[in-house]
């Protein structure tokens, strides 16, 4: 009965846990849909942005789709154990396996077609660089973005700072660069003090290299999750057959 009531004990807070996650997962695909100008929704609206990143970049429904997954799932485990219910740990389980061959799916899927990934990276800063062009120091939302992301990162432009060459920006104040891309010169930021500024790279370079550097970490957290999700079913498995043969 100890062991019993310790399972049931862990499966309750592990689905709390679960659910609360669920809450704010699901407010945050809510808040994405709701906010019209949000970063993801004005990225998806990037003039010559490819189609495959628009569908990419609409995630309000995946984020949606995702909290109320995890709210089920957070529901199930904890009314599961608490009333000792064979079917909602039963279902409790198929649904967790079922996510869990997903992710198998998707992980394998991911290192096979890599190489997509990468023509997308590609079509996503031709994209990127025409709206830098076009809109910065023009559009007041596609410049507050690029200043948001270049003073968050510490970078210029989307590869370097010759992105901006001809913009708004560019052609309004006499052919010079954000001052994000001289950060500490005091003199005007032209295209030799730019480009003398070797400590700053393109926002992509950047956000290439704090996932590269943290490959670990991501590995580790995948990992994790999985076993996480091993766990749980193994755990919901025992309280099903504890309970089932009690019944019998």
């Amino acid at each position: 009965m100890g062991c019993f009531g310790f399972l049931k004990g862990m499966m309750f807070v592990f689905n709390g846990i679960i659910f609360l996650a669920g809450a704010a997962i699901l407010g945050v695909g809510i808040w994405v849909k709701v906010d019209s100008g949000s970063i993801l929704s004005f990225l998806g609206n990037i003039e010559g942005a490819p189609a495959e990143l628009r569908q990419v970049l609409n995630v309000g429904y995946l984020l949606v789709a995702i909290g109320l997954l995890l709210l089920v799932i957070g529901f199930l485990g904890c009314c599961g154990a608490v009333k000792e219910s064979k079917c909602m740990l039963l279902l409790f389980f198929i649904i967790v396996l079922v996510v869990f061959i997903a992710e198998v799916v998707g992980a394998v899927v991911v290192l096979v077609f890599s190489s997509l990934a990468d023509e997308l990276f590609t079509k996503l800063g031709t994209a990127a660089v025409k709206n830098i062009k076009k809109d910065y120091g023009k559009n007041p939302d596609a410049t507050g973005l690029w200043n948001t992301t270049m003073s968050t990162l510490k970078c210029c432009g989307f590869y370097n700072s010759s992105d901006f060459l001809d913009s708004p920006y560019y052609l309004d104040h006499d052919n010079q660069y954000p001052p994000q891309c001289c950060p500490g010169m005091k003199s005007p930021c032209n295209q030799s003090v730019a480009e003398g500024a070797t400590k700053i790279t393109g926002c992509f370079p950047k956000i290439k290299e704090l996932i590269d550097d943290n490959t670990v970490v991501i590995a580790a957290v995948a990992l994790g999750i999985a076993a996480l999700e091993v766990c749980a079913m193994t755990v919901s498995m025992i309280l099903y057959c504890t309970i089932k043969s009690r019944g019998d």
